[in-house]
C-alpha cells in the first residue's frame, strides 16, 4: 500500500470518527496525531486532508448535496459521507492539485474496502460530476 493511500485511510478514520461522535474542542487534531508515527513523512498530507475537510465542511456539504440526486448528506452512510467530503476537499480546495483521476480512484478504493458493494459506484458517479468544480 502506498504511503499516500495509507494517509487517506488514516484521514478517513479521523473524519469518520469526527462524524460519528460528539468531539470536544481540539479532540480531532489529537486523534489524527495518533497516526504521526505510522505515516512518517506522509503525516502532513493526512493532517491536511482532515483539517482542510473540516475547515471547508459547510461548503463541501453544499457542493456534494448539489450533485447528489435524490440524496441528502444526512441520508448517506457515515463512511460514504466521509469519503466524499475528503475527496471533494482534495478536488476543490487542496493546494496540492493531485490529478483528479487519482483522487477519484483512491476514493473508489476506500469505498470498496470500507463501505458497501454499491458505494464505489455512487461515489464514482458523484465525484465525476463534482470534478468540474476544480479551479484551474
Amino acid at each position: 500500500m502506498s504511503n499516500r493511500r495509507m494517509a487517506r485511510e488514516c484521514a478517513l478514520q479521523s473524519l469518520y470518527y469526527a462524524d460519528s461522535t460528539s468531539l470536544e474542542q481540539g479532540a480531532l487534531p489529537r486523534y489524527t496525531a495518533d497516526f504521526k508515527k505510522e505515516l512518517g513523512e506522509c503525516y502532513p498530507f493526512c493532517e491536511d486532508l482532515v483539517n482542510g475537510t473540516t475547515r471547508h465542511l459547510a461548503q463541501i456539504d453544499t457542493l456534494v448535496s448539489s450533485y447528489a440526486k435524490n440524496w441528502t448528506i444526512a441520508r448517506m452512510s457515515a463512511v460514504d459521507r466521509s469519503i466524499l467530503r475528503m475527496a471533494a476537499y482534495e478536488i476543490v480546495f487542496s493546494k496540492e492539485k493531485t490529478p483528479i483521476p487519482a483522487i477519484i480512484d483512491e476514493a473508489i478504493e476506500l469505498a470498496k474496502k470500507y463501505s458497501t458493494e454499491n458505494s464505489s459506484k455512487f461515489i464514482n458517479g458523484l465525484l465525476d460530476q463534482l470534478k468540474k468544480e476544480r479551479k484551474k
